[in-house]
């Protein structure tokens, strides 16, 4: 069973910066797509970053490009996503997720399949 525990939200000014952890039983990060979601008051829940299994970004949503990334301590098994210049339109509850990869061809850890092992969610909150 994959557990999955986010940290790191709170209040910044917009311009700011703020690393999200997302602690992950061992084992996830080698054998599980792994991706960050947020999902703001009124909207839909959107994939941000999306990784393969060991690393290698394959979706990055086009309003954090340049500006989100993701990194990895094994360990500590936790996953950051580390965002720069942030912009109010960044408010959201974050969410780390998780999912076996099927196969190698065709799944390339985005939303072809859902996700099913969610952490609790950490709000983030831009102040401008």
């Amino acid at each position: 069973q994959v557990q999955l525990v986010e940290s790191g939200g709170g209040s910044v000014q917009a311009g700011g910066s703020l690393r999200l952890p997302c602690a992950y039983s061992a084992g996830t990060y080698s054998t599980h797509c792994m991706a960050w979601f947020r999902q703001a008051p009124g909207k839909e829940r959107e994939a941000v970053i999306t990784i393969l299994p060991r690393g290698g970004v394959t979706h990055y949503a086009d309003s954090v490009a340049g500006r989100f990334t993701i990194s990895q301590d094994n360990a500590k098994n936790t996953l950051y996503l580390e965002m720069n210049s942030l912009k109010a339109e960044d408010t959201a509850m974050y969410y780390c997720a998780a999912r076996l990869r099927i196969g190698i061809d065709g799944d390339w850890c985005r939303e072809e399949r859902p996700y099913n092992y969610w952490g609790q969610g950490t709000q983030v909150t831009v102040t401008s």
